[in-house]
């Protein structure tokens, strides 16, 4: 199974609000996930950013990959997204 660290759009039109979540890469955008890792608000100034970072990291190591995106919200965090060994 591929795992990839993506954002799961909520909120109403013009107003977004994201999940960061990791979930399979065959699954919709919106769809089943395998965890929650954070959340992503760019409405706010400046843009909201929490990210569990020990889930993050968890997933980096089993081999999650990651958007571009959710790759600039982590270089963003601090978090890196190299695997731990």
């Amino acid at each position: 199974m591929a795992v990839k660290i993506r954002l799961q759009r909520f909120g109403t039109k013009k107003r977004p609000f994201y999940r960061l979540v990791a979930a399979d890469s065959r699954n919709k955008r919106d769809g089943r996930y395998l965890e929650i890792i954070g959340t992503y608000n760019p409405l706010t100034d400046p843009a909201t950013v929490k990210i569990d970072a020990e889930k993050a990291q968890k997933w980096l190591n089993e081999g999650a990959q990651t958007t571009d995106t959710v790759k600039n919200l982590f270089v963003q965090a601090g978090i890196t997204t190299k695997r731990n060994k």
